[in-house]
């Protein structure tokens, strides 16, 4: 249950789930085995959770930007409505998300097995937020989603795809390129949750088959109630965020994961706690 609440909060706060899912077992001795299949058919189950407090909470434009989609489809031209725009800013976003995440998934995988790569990427983390700030500022964004150009909505997608390192944010990275885009703090949030919904839902219903590994021996009431505890989390985190993001910035999680980074592997490294 515990991991359920971090997997909420940390998937949307930028500050890496898959880093925390790493660091925090370790740290605290916890005997999990980050690669059983038991384990990795109950993350399924709460990424589904936070997939779908990401649908509820953006439910109504969700359905517009669907309609506007599958209207411009069936047309065979754009309209340049609003919802049409940021319905294909979401496909092309996410296509080099799902392209890398399938290509380099496996590989990456492998860091798992030791928190002391997972600590550099959270202090590299944090670093990327303070970067993103310091030359936010320097462009001075402020700009709406619908300014930002189709190839800039790939760019953001190639960030994003740095989530697949243990200790990067997907939506740290997002909004990071988003603000580089020259959108204002809270619209590159907004795109960045928007953009991880379909991210974060596909991944989850891909590896649904794990659920079903003869080895994987998933206990279904937790499932069931870490998922529930993984969707309120992740909903209260996008209340918080979304109201957050509209006069501040994300140095506060910059200063948070460098810290975090950087003892983590100080304790690893030294010995001070056992990898």
């Amino acid at each position: 249950m515990l991991l359920a609440i971090l997997q909420g909060f940390s998937e949307l706060f930028p500050i890496s789930s898959l880093g925390h899912t790493v660091l925090i077992p370790a740290l605290l001795h916890w005997n999990i085995d980050l690669a059983s299949p038991s384990f990795l058919a109950f993350v399924v189950v709460l990424h589904l959770g936070t997939a779908l407090a990401l649908l509820v909470f953006y439910w109504r434009e969700w359905r517009g930007v669907v309609l506007a989609f599958i209207a411009s489809i069936v047309r065979g031209r754009f309209s340049g409505g609003t919802d049409e725009k940021t319905a294909w800013l979401l496909v092309i976003g996410t296509i080099p998300v799902g392209l890398l995440g399938l290509f380099f998934e496996r590989e990456v995988r492998g860091l798992f097995a030791s928190p002391i790569p997972v600590a550099l990427f959270l202090a590299v983390n944090g670093l990327l937020m303070f970067a993103g700030e310091w030359l936010r500022r320097k462009d001075q964004g402020g700009h709406a989603l619908t300014s930002l150009t189709y190839f800039g909505a790939v760019k953001v997608g190639l960030a994003e795809s740095l989530a697949l390192l243990p200790g990067i944010s997907r939506s740290g990275s997002a909004m990071v390129a988003g603000l580089l885009m020259n959108l204002s703090e809270s619209e590159a949030a907004r795109f960045s949750f928007l953009l991880g919904t379909p991210v974060i839902l596909a991944a989850g219903l891909l590896e649904v088959p794990r659920l079903f590994d003869p080895a994987a021996h998933v206990a279904l009431i937790q499932s069931i109630f870490g998922g529930i505890l993984s969707a309120l989390t992740a909903y209260l985190s996008l209340a918080f965020l979304t109201r957050y993001f509209r006069s501040n910035d994300l140095r506060p999680f910059g200063w948070y994961c460098l810290g975090a980074g950087v003892i983590c592997f100080v304790l690893f490294f030294s010995g001070m706690v056992k990898a």
